[in-house]
C-alpha cells in the first residue's frame, strides 16, 4: 500500500511540475518541466535520504563513537525484526528525531544532540521504537521522496515568478504562491494516521507506551521554545520529524502531525490495554 501511495504522490507532484512548466513557457516549458520532474523523481528515489541527512549536517556514528545509542537501536531493531539501520546524530539544539531511507535494508535513524541530552534512556527507547516503526511500515520512502520533490516544486514556482516577466506578472505571482501550497496539500496526503500507527507500533516494540508519551510531551514543549534553523530553511522536511520542528507562521502549514495531546491520550489507552507489561523492555 505504501509503494502505491508513493507512486500516487510522485505522480501528483509531477503534475504540479508540468502545470508550472506550462505557465512558464507553454508546451515547451511543460516538456522541460517533465524532463526535470522525471530526473527529480529518479534522483529522489536513490538519493533523497542522503540529501536530507546532509541538510541537517548529520554525522554517522557507530559502537565506538556512540556505543549506548547504537546498542539501543540494535536491541530495538532486533525486537522489530528489522535489519540494523545506520545511526546518525545531528548537532541541533532542538530535541527531535527522524528516520529516512528507501527501504528497511537502506534505512537510517537520526537523532539530535539535544534529544540525547534531554531524554532519559527509557524515553529515548520510545522515540527510537517510533522511528523504527516508520522504517518497518516503509513510511520513510514516502516521507523522504515527498520532502525532496515538494521542495523542488517550490523552487520551480519561484523560478516561474522570476521568469514570468511583466506580461504575466499576476500569473507568475499566483504560481509562486499556489504551487508550494499545492505541494503542501499533496505532502499532507501522506496522512496523519501514519504517526498514530508509528506510535502504536513503537509502543509494541518497546513494550512501554508511556515512555513514548513522556518523550512526546518533553519534545513538544522544547520544540515550541527552541528554534530549528535547518528545518525552518527546509520546511518541506518537517513532516519527517517525530514532532513538528517549525515555529508558527506559514511554515506551520508544512506540518502533517496530529496534535501531541491526542497522540499522548492514545498511548495512554494502549498502555492501559497492555497493562504496561513491565518485563518487556529491550533493556531488561
Amino acid at each position: 500500500m505504501n509503494i502505491f501511495r508513493t507512486g500516487v504522490l510522485m505522480a501528483l507532484l509531477t503534475g504540479l511540475f508540468l502545470a508550472v512548466g506550462f505557465l512558464i513557457g507553454g508546451q515547451a516549458g511543460m516538456a522541460i518541466a517533465f524532463l526535470f520532474a522525471a530526473g527529480s523523481n529518479l534522483f529522489a528515489y536513490w538519493n533523497s535520504d542522503k540529501m536530507v541527512l546532509r541538510m541537517y549536517g548529520a554525522r554517522e556514528v557507530d559502537e565506538t563513537s556512540a556505543p549506548d545509542l547504537v546498542h539501543l537501536v540494535r536491541q530495538l531493531a532486533t525486537r522489530a525484526a528489522l535489519p540494523m539501520p545506520r545511526v546518525f546524530i545531528a548537532e541541533n539544539e532542538q530535541p527531535n528525531a527522524f528516520a529516512t531511507g528507501r527501504d528497511p535494508e537502506h534505512a537510517a535513524v537520526c537523532v539530535t544532540t539535544a534529544l540525547l541530552s534531554r531524554l532519559d534512556n527509557e524515553e529515548l527507547a520510545g522515540v527510537l521504537a517510533h522511528e523504527l516503526s516508520h522504517v518497518k511500515n516503509r513510511d520513510t520512502l514516502t516521507m523522504t521522496i515527498t520532502a525532496t520533490i515538494a521542495g523542488a516544486v517550490s523552487m520551480l514556482a519561484n523560478f516561474a515568478f522570476f521568469m514570468g516577466g511583466r506580461r504575466n506578472f499576476v500569473g507568475s505571482l499566483l504560481v509562486m504562491l499556489l504551487a508550494p501550497l499545492a505541494a503542501v496539500l499533496v505532502q499532507s496526503a501522506i496522512s496523519r494516521t501514519r504517526e498514530f500507527e508509528a506510535d502504536k507500533m513503537g509502543a509494541e516494540i518497546s513494550g512501554r507506551p508511556l515512555w513514548l508519551a513522556s518523550a512526546l510531551q518533553r519534545i513538544d514543549r522544547s520544540a515550541q521554545a527552541i528554534e530549528n534553523p535547518e528545518a525552518d530553511a527546509n520546511p518541506a522536511t518537517a513532516h519527517m520529524f517525530i514532532i513538528n520542528p517549525l515555529h508558527g507562521g506559514l511554515t506551520s502549514l508544512f506540518s502533517s502531525h496530529p496534535s501531541t495531546e491526542e497522540r499522548i491520550e492514545r498511548l495512554k489507552a494502549i498502555a492501559a490495554q497492555m497493562d504496561q507489561a513491565p518485563d518487556r523492555g529491550p533493556w531488561a
